[in-house]
């Protein structure tokens, strides 16, 4: 889980762009998802990402990661499997994306401002999540991963960016 599968493979490719298959909670202990859950958020936090699908990391299950600001400005992080989106509404956004996935590529994507995602937690439990903003964009982009899509078959205005032109961290704190 140390390498993010990129479509700069084609094999990766066809992996990235397959439908994955549903978690199933009976085939893991409680400690397997836990662990799961630690690794796929240290290999997102790992490559400055807000979300990871399982995919992205090279496994065949319908789970995503995701950690974005909450409204008091703290982190929120959410582990979702079987993930759905329910319903979208509201005004299409349209607004820059990246992937791990597809490195050094942006590009415009309209998403509806709000999402209702349904899944479950960690232990099996259902839950239901509206969201909307940044929060509803990432649900998206993740359920669009594990559907086998991704965001450049929905972005416009595509473009890459070498290494070069990207900033610098320790320009981006002046």
């Amino acid at each position: 889980m140390d390498k993010i599968v990129t479509i700069e493979n084609k094999k990766d490719e066809k992996f990235l762009r397959r439908k994955a298959v549903d978690f199933d909670f009976e085939k893991f202990s409680k400690k397997e998802i836990n662990e799961l859950i630690r690794k796929m958020r240290v290999a997102m936090r790992k490559a400055n990402g807000i979300g990871l699908a399982a995919n992205q990391v090279g496994l065949d299950f319908r789970v995503f990661v995701a950690e974005v600001p909450a409204s008091d400005n703290k982190m929120k992080f959410y582990a979702i499997f079987n993930p759905k989106i329910e319903k979208a509404a509201g005004e299409k956004i349209s607004y820059e994306e990246g992937c791990l996935s597809v490195p050094k590529t942006y590009g415009n994507v309209e998403r509806l401002e709000r999402a209702v995602l349904a899944g479950y937690d960690k232990n099996g439990k259902s839950l239901k999540i509206k969201a909307w903003g940044l929060l509803a964009r990432v649900f998206q982009h993740e359920v669009d991963h594990l559907n086998g899509m991704l965001f450049v078959d929905k972005a416009k205005n595509i473009h890459s960016i070498e290494k070069s032109e990207t900033l610098n961290p320790k320009q981006s704190q002046k």
